[in-house]
């Protein structure tokens, strides 16, 4: 009887560390010199890895728990990257820093490249085969990103995040990028809203960017010169619009699905298809 209660209690043990995110085979998380992220690992080859970036109040621990999305991109050999956003005060979790006229209280896009760098170093996988992810603020992160240094990761995919105003005006290159959201998002709504001021001509607004001007842009950064888009897919529960006239190496989709703010079933097999069809 001791023997199989030791046996039961190592199998225990051993499932709940396959799904705690914590740095290889650490329970703890990776640390760098701006900040700490957590990997999961796919049994067998690492095929490629999601860098995923999480919504107001997460943590990167949080954000690696097993969900669909997560079981799915591991079953895919995908490694699962969540880097630690900064604390907010009182206890309120943690965000990223990067709203437009906000204090900058670390450089993002300078600590999303020391992980991915760190964490492809640490567990062998190839640092140009990353993509960058993120779900709310974490999609939003992940626009900028993509914005300011197109060429830092294989490909974007933000979920439930865009711009925020005042709107970007120009980014850095073309773009390869998918974005998914919910047509009943009411926390980060389609059109956008304001979460404090009167409007734009507040200098303490603060206002969510409008997702279909987000789309224009993409449009004209990657040259794509005409506004019908050239596939509509309609495949489960996504909707999704791509742009195929447009610059060279560039990538361009829109998926909508009937759901508000989450990161929806079937995502993850959804937009890696996508990733791997490039």
């Amino acid at each position: 009887m001791t023997r199989l209660l030791a046996l039961l209690a190592a199998v225990w043990l051993g499932w709940t560390g396959a799904a705690t995110a914590g740095c290889g085979a650490s329970a703890d998380p990776c640390e760098i010199n701006l900040g700490a992220y957590h990997v999961r690992l796919p049994d067998g080859e690492i095929k490629g890895a999601i860098l995923y970036i999480h919504g107001y109040g997460g943590s990167g621990a949080g954000a690696l728990r097993p969900k669909d999305w997560v079981n799915t991109a591991l079953a895919r050999g995908y490694a699962l990257i969540a880097p630690d956003g900064i604390p907010y005060a009182e206890g309120r979790g943690r965000g990223w820093s990067f709203i437009p006229g906000r204090r900058i209280l670390r450089d993002e896009p300078v600590f999303l490249a020391a992980v991915r760098d760190d964490a492809a170093r640490r567990f062998g996988f190839d640092p140009d085969q990353v993509i960058l992810s993120g779900f709310s603020i974490g999609g939003s992160m992940t626009s900028y990103m993509t914005c300011q240094q197109p060429d830092a990761f294989a490909a974007y995919a933000p979920v439930a995040g865009g711009f925020w105003r005042p709107h970007p005006t120009e980014c850095a290159g073309a773009v390869r990028l998918l974005h998914t959201h919910g047509w009943t998002d009411g926390t980060v709504p389609l059109e956008g809203r304001v979460l404090r001021g009167e409007d734009a001509t507040d200098p303490g607004a603060l206002m969510q960017g409008d997702i279909f001007y987000t789309l224009r842009m993409w449009r004209e950064v990657n040259a794509c010169n005409q506004l019908r888009a050239d596939r509509f897919v309609t495949k489960g529960a996504f909707m999704r619009r791509a742009w195929d006239r447009c610059a060279d190496g560039s990538a361009l989709e829109f998926a909508l699905f009937p759901g508000g703010h989450v990161v929806p079933d079937g995502w993850a097999e959804m937009m890696l298809d996508w990733y791997e069809g490039l």
